[in-house]
């Protein structure tokens, strides 16, 4: 799993600029889901619905400024690590999870780990390999070109020392030395391409004139929020003044952000490589995926957040074992790998919002809508349809099966009143299902029928958290 990537600029999603063999392999070998999405486009919430198979109305994770409650295992809300744990399987994390606290296992075995691009100052197994080797996490606008190019910088870190160079050998010697028993889960997760947009010299020499598409241009609607992405770059970690950004800066980017692939591309290679060097009787399935996008310079922002396609948008692969080469248009949520996985391993999973993937039948339409929410605002996604409200007082409504750079809002269109007035529905619905979803840690066993309950008589202790899982 990648961090921030989007899957246009994946060869085997029609990049032919990309340079992505590895991962193009992968997605020959397996099932390619073309309409998968990630319904909140932040890293932590998107790691916690991930994790646990819920959405963030029911994790309560809308923000980076949010994490698990501690005790989410008592609640009823435990980790895909902790039942496959549970179920005998050993679990390594290798890369950035995004836990708070960052060290914090979260059901998994053992973890080599390696933080957010931004968090320079967390002392984590990659910090101590860096220092081993007379080198130190850099911020970004300790880095050349950085203010210049608006975060497109160059790493002063050499190739072998990157950190997804670091997290693909730990993978790799993961595999090689796992004994082969019992089963295990392992999860990958590089920390590009995420801003900095910061690959070293000697990769971007290469490419300086590579031809990458252009940015989708900006709305009426995109513009609003245009203040406030500046704002939040200025002041925050980013420290980078996004007031002007023209239209070369954008392609440097974009370019650095090729780089930054090519150099996960290459760690998935070798990955690949030792599994199919194996030789043993595992049957291995390999999923590849993001927690979110990136715009990149489309509407005249980068990063993500809000629920605009190039924001939501996440490449899903599934390859390995007996899958067959194909492609599925089914809508599909980053959440569904929770039971995907489950559904792998045997092992009975209830009450998330998460679907099994459609792995070895044809496309098979099991979710009519995705619901997604972010501090900013919600949305309610169909194959056709996408409404979202945002804190602000924005409302869009886009077509994007016929509009799909998203240039015309349809939300005060007459033509669209009723589409718009059933979808609003559709998402009241889930959003009241979910809320109680996230809150059933307070139930507990219903009394008025019961002439039994303990809860009839003085004094009764009201058990809590309710143990909803089993």
């Amino acid at each position: 799993m990648p961090d921030q990537l989007r899957p246009d600029f994946l060869g085997c999603y029609g990049a032919s600029f990309a340079g992505t063999p590895n991962i193009d392999r992968l997605a020959s070998q397996g099932k390619l889901f073309e309409r998968a999405v990630s319904p909140s486009p932040i890293c932590i919430p998107a790691r916690a619905s991930l994790l646990t198979g819920h959405n963030a109305f029911s994790t309560g994770v809308l923000t980076n400024h949010f994490w698990l409650r501690p005790d989410h295992d008592d609640c009823g809300m435990p980790t895909l690590a902790s039942l496959l744990n549970e179920a005998g399987y050993h679990t390594e994390a290798i890369g950035k999870m995004h836990f708070i606290p960052w060290d914090r296992n979260e059901g998994f075995s053992h973890r080599y780990i390696a933080e957010d691009k931004r968090h320079i100052y967390i002392q984590d197994d990659y910090a101590e390999y860096l220092a081993e080797h007379g080198f130190r996490k850099c911020a970004g606008p300790e880095e050349p070109g950085y203010e210049t190019n608006l975060m497109a910088s160059f790493s002063q870190i050499p190739l072998e020392h990157q950190i997804d160079v670091w997290i693909g050998n730990q993978a790799t010697k993961f595999l090689k030395d796992f004994s082969g028993d019992p089963p295990f889960f392992l999860f990958v997760a590089f920390a590009g391409p995420h801003d900095p947009y910061n690959p070293p010299q000697e990769v971007v020499n290469s490419m300086e004139y590579l031809d990458v598409p252009a940015a989708i241009p900006a709305t009426a609607e995109s513009e609003v929020f245009r203040p406030s992405f500046i704002s939040s770059h200025k002041n925050g970690s980013a420290q980078v003044d996004f007031t002007v950004f023209p239209e070369a800066a954008k392609a440097k980017i974009r370019r650095h952000y090729v780089c930054l692939i090519r150099i996960i591309d290459e760690q998935v290679g070798k990955i690949l490589q030792v599994l199919n060097q194996q030789n043993n009787s595992r049957e291995t399935v390999i999923l590849f995926t993001s927690d979110h996008g990136d715009f990149l310079g489309d509407f005249d922002m980068v990063g993500k957040e809000l629920f605009h396609q190039p924001s939501i948008r996440i490449p899903l692969i599934a390859s390995g074992a007996s899958l067959k080469c194909s492609r599925s248009k089914a809508l599909v949520s980053l959440t569904d790998l929770f039971s995907t996985i489950m559904q792998i391993a045997g092992i009975k999973s209830v009450l998330q919002d998460s679907v099994p993937l459609p792995l070895t039948v044809e496309d098979v339409m099991t979710r009519t809508g995705i619901l997604g929410a972010t501090g900013s605002g919600v949305m309610w996604l169909t194959l056709r349809w996408k409404l979202a409200y945002y804190k602000n007082g924005s409302a869009t409504l886009h077509d994007i099966m016929n509009d799909p750079q998203e240039q015309h809002n349809r939300f005060s269109d007459p033509v669209c009143a009723e589409i718009r007035d059933e979808l609003d529905r559709q998402m009241m619905a889930k959003i009241l299902q979910s809320v109680t979803e996230g809150h059933l840690d307070k139930s507990y066993p219903y009394m008025t029928m019961s002439p039994e309950h303990p809860g009839h008589y003085p004094n009764w202790k009201r058990p809590y958290p309710a143990d909803r899982w089993s």
